[in-house]
């Protein structure tokens, strides 16, 4: 524990009503940080990692989560710095480093001699939201999946993510696990989906929410089906029931050389608020 009144230290269950006034100062960018501390309580053991706080004068400025994702949170560049000379002596154990653009280009900068050579570096990811009805007539075929939707469901999650990390899930024996989370977020209403003649021809799941956002992932297509317009109608369908059911506020983050996506999401009402960056490892 730090004894002086400006530093860094790990957060704790003590520390969770002055984390969430953090991320409270953004809670759509800061939506998984939240998330995760509302489900953990910053407990490290329920964590899988630590929270980070930087303190001024005695106070809360910035924070990183450190677990399978790093993910810098209300930091500015010389927060992020800070950050990055505590992690620089130690061994990495994240795969992936994703946030705001201001504080991860300057996290990576200070830690990446130490941390050695990512497989990818995606700068300039546009983050997105919408906070209202769609633009556009939502197609009315997606629906939540139910468990008995896994045989179609599951081999579309893994082709999506193969395509979009460029590795498979089930890769080193992660299909359990990869399988377990598909589940889970089926279980909890969070998994949508159109199906057509016994194919899955969209999907799109929440990864994370609040009580004032939910931050959507996976987004994919049939690619024997893409150009039709499925992804646009059936993501003005994901911003209803998820704006209806789970928060108010849609949000997620999009691949700036993505251009079909990015041009389905504006027409569906998403604008553009900050850019994000992802290190994958």
């Amino acid at each position: 524990m730090l004894t002086t009144r400006h530093g860094v230290r790990p957060l704790g269950p003590a520390d969770l009503d002055e984390f969430l006034d953090l991320v409270g100062q953004d809670p759509v960018v800061n939506v998984f940080a939240e998330y995760r501390a509302r489900t953990t309580n910053l407990e490290p053991r329920w964590l899988g990692g630590e929270v980070w706080g930087r303190f001024a004068d005695g106070s809360l400025v910035a924070a990183c989560h450190v677990g399978a994702n790093l993910v810098p949170i209300q930091a500015t560049p010389d927060d992020a710095r800070a950050f990055a000379q505590r992690a620089a002596g130690r061994s990495r154990t994240v795969s992936t480093i994703v946030g705001p653009h201001e504080a991860v280009d300057p996290f990576w900068r200070a830690v990446g001699h130490a941390w050695g050579r990512p497989r990818e570096l995606r700068w300039m990811q546009p983050h997105l939201e919408i906070g209202s009805a769609p633009l556009v007539e939502p197609d009315p075929g997606v629906r939540r999946t139910t468990r008995h939707d896994m045989d179609l469901l599951y081999p579309a999650c893994v082709a999506m993510y193969t395509e979009e990390v460029g590795v498979s899930p089930e890769a080193g024996g992660g299909s359990d696990m990869y399988r377990a989370r598909v589940a889970q977020l089926v279980g909890r209403g969070w998994s949508f989906a159109k199906f057509e003649g016994g194919r899955l021809v969209f999907k799109a799941e929440v990864a994370c929410a609040s009580a004032t956002a939910a931050q959507v992932q996976g987004v994919w297509v049939d690619p024997q089906r893409r150009g039709e317009g499925l992804a646009t109608r059936g993501m003005a369908a994901v911003v209803d029931l998820v704006r209806r059911d789970v928060a108010p506020t849609v949000s997620l983050y999009v691949n700036e050389w993505n251009a079909p996506a990015r041009k389905a999401y504006e027409r569906v009402g998403f604008r553009e608020t900050r850019r994000f960056s992802t290190v994958m490892f």
